[in-house]
Formats: C-alpha cells, sequence, structure tokens
C-alpha cells in the first residue's frame, strides 16, 4: 500500500485534480470504497417501505398486544401501499419474538411489539439473548392500560379503604391470584402490598385465565386484572371493581376510582405496549415510522379498537419511548430486589 498522505497533501490533491482524484486517493487510503462514498445517504430512506413489513407480535393471537399491533398494521399498510404482516410468535414471557427482531437485518423491515413484561424480564430472567436497552431501538409508545383490582363479592369490601382495613384485621388471610411469579399481576399486588403495609398471599397460575376462574369460584380473593379479561365478568356482576391501578381514571371504567384515591399512596402501575427495531435501524427510517404510527394512534378507529382491551393511545417520540423503557426497568427492578421475588 502507497504510504499515507497528509491532510495537506490530500487536500491539495483536491484542488488539482478535482472530485475523481480525490476518489481515488480516499481508495488508495483505504479509508471507504467508492460505492459507499458515491451513494445518496437518503435514497433508502426516500424508497422505505419498498417491500412488506413483519411487524412481530411476542405473545399469542387476540391478547391486547395482538389487537393493537394489528391496528397499527393495517393502517401502515393503507398509508404506505405496502403489506404489513403481523406474525405472532408467542414463547418465553416474550422474548422469542424479540430476538428475532434484534438478529433480523437493521432495515426497518422487521419490527417487533414490546409490553411492560419485557421491562420485567430485565431483571428475572436470567439470561436473555439480547439487552432490551442496548439492542433495540424504541419507536413509539403505542398504548398505556390499568389493571383492574376485581374482588370476589362474597368478599365484605366495597372500596380500597375497606379491603386494606380487612387485610389489617385479618393479616395473611387475604389472597391474590396472578398469571405467574413475575408478572406485572404479581408486581401489581406485591407493590399494593408494601405501599399500603398489609400481608397478601400470592397464589401464581400459569396464566391469568385459571387465576380470574378462581377469583370467581372464590378459591382465592381477588386479582389485578386486565379490562380484557374482566369486563364482561365485572358486567355480569360475577366480579366487584375496586380500583384501577394508573394515576388517572379510565375512560373505560370512569367510575372507578385509583389506587392512589382509595388511599395508597405513590401506587402506580400501567401495562403498556410499544414498537421498537433492531438498535443498528437508521435514525431516519426510525423517524419515519414514528410519524407514522404516532398519526395512526390519533385515529378514532384505532381508539375503538384499542378501548376494548382497555388502553388507551399514547404516541411518544423515540427519545421519550427510550426514557420511559429505562425508568420502568429501575422501578421493577428496585421492587423485585427490595421483596426478593424470583422468577420460576
Amino acid at each position: 500500500m502507497p504510504k499515507s498522505k497528509s491532510r495537506r497533501e490530500f487536500f491539495g490533491t483536491l484542488g488539482e485534480a478535482g472530485m475523481a482524484g480525490a476518489l481515488g486517493q480516499l481508495s488508495a487510503l483505504g479509508a471507504i470504497g467508492l460505492s459507499t462514498y458515491a451513494r445518496p445517504e437518503g435514497r433508502s430512506v426516500d424508497t422505505y417501505p419498498a417491500r412488506p413489513i413483519r411487524l412481530l407480535c411476542p405473545f399469542a393471537a387476540a391478547g391486547g398486544v395482538d389487537i393493537t399491533a394489528r391496528a397499527i398494521a393495517q393502517h401502515l399498510a393503507v398509508l404506505w401501499n405496502q403489506p404489513v404482516v403481523v406474525e405472532n410468535r408467542p414463547g418465553a414471557n416474550g422474548t422469542i419474538a424479540v430476538e428475532a427482531a434484534v438478529r433480523a437485518a437493521p432495515d426497518g423491515y422487521t419490527l417487533t411489539m414490546i409490553s411492560s413484561s419485557h421491562s420485567v424480564n430485565v431483571t428475572l430472567q436470567k439470561k436473555q439473548p439480547y439487552d432490551l436497552i442496548r439492542d433495540l431501538a424504541p419507536i413509539t409508545q403505542a398504548t398505556s392500560q390499568p389493571y383492574v383490582l376485581v374482588v370476589n363479592p362474597e368478599l365484605p369490601v366495597r372500596s380500597i379503604e375497606e379491603l386494606v382495613d380487612y387485610a389489617r384485621a385479618n393479616p395473611g388471610k387475604l389472597t391474590y391470584g396472578s398469571s405467574g411469579l413475575g408478572g406485572l399481576s404479581h408486581l401489581a399486588g406485591a407493590l399494593f402490598g408494601s405501599l399500603a403495609r398489609i400481608d397478601l398471599t400470592h397464589i401464581p397460575y400459569k396464566g391469568g385465565a385459571l387465576a380470574m376462574s378462581d377469583v370467581i369460584s372464590g378459591q382465592i380473593d381477588m386479582l389485578f386484572s386486565t379490562f380484557l379479561q374482566s369486563h364482561g365478568h365485572i358486567a355480569s356482576g360475577r366480579l366487584r371493581p375496586l380500583a384501577v391501578t394508573t394515576v388517572k381514571r379510565s375512560t373505560s371504567l370512569p367510575e372507578l376510582p385509583t389506587m392512589q384515591e382509595g388511599g395508597v399512596r405513590d401506587y402506580e402501575v400501567a401495562g403498556w405496549y410499544g414498537v421498537v427495531a433492531s438498535a443498528a435501524t437508521p435514525a431516519p427510517i426510525i423517524e419515519k415510522l414514528n410519524h407514522a404510527i404516532v398519526r395512526i394512534l390519533q385515529q378514532p378507529d384505532v381508539h375503538a379498537r384499542l378501548a376494548v382491551d382497555g388502553s388507551e393511545p399514547v404516541g411518544s417520540s423515540p427519545q421519550d419511548f427510550d426514557a420511559f423503557i429505562r425508568a420502568e426497568v429501575v422501578k421493577w427492578r428496585t421492587l423485585i430486589q427490595q421483596l426478593g421475588i424470583r422468577s420460576e
């Protein structure tokens, strides 16, 4: 290889020989290839998307994440005149789909949904095949939704205040179910017990439907449930709702107070879904996706579809979503470590 030239010698060559000579010097210096140098940076962004997009869903069809993914995909396909295919890849509490997105080409053609569960997995799963913060590029938080604290109607309480009084008078007697150790319904109950200073007994199940069935039958006392799972049973009177877990009341159940209104200071648990891509995806493509999805989340028909899950649209910037994910990881890590919670 020829001896490297100084910056002064190189720019002198640029003035004497023009651009062609400069490119030749760059090639000789081994800086970058001619084809890369000559390619306009914006071209791939201007033509994106030029083929179908895959939107991976980490959970089974018909759940809240799936409903949100399909609403976004349908509108993206119309907006960009390209197919947007939702692929359900459940397993390992959402890890399988996210790993596939991390390993896919970072070109914006493979996206994945993530949920609040992923911010918990960071602490509870000892070995993950990716780093939630380092390996993913946040696009936007799509939704936020409360959990609903429901009790068996035979339990002699009709408010959070009465529930706390009952728990203090009967330490260890109250039982709450969850979809499994480390799930958000488990952590919602653990946070309640911690902040209200009451002794609750956690009963983990292999899925929320089994826990719901046992609350209805009276085998356990209460459950922090999704709106999608519980609203039919609330309407029929088989469950009594006491409060929602978010800071603000839910538009789906506006008559229900929040846990904080019920006297549990600083209590906040919100389920959420968002859209991410591989971390190496070009920033202009991330911005293009963000603008499109935020616009979609503002559509009235999308609001209506999300309301089935009790979800409300968010539509944040990539930067705000990144900060939100980091805060959620810290919040749940602190509680998990404080209470010594371990995964199965």
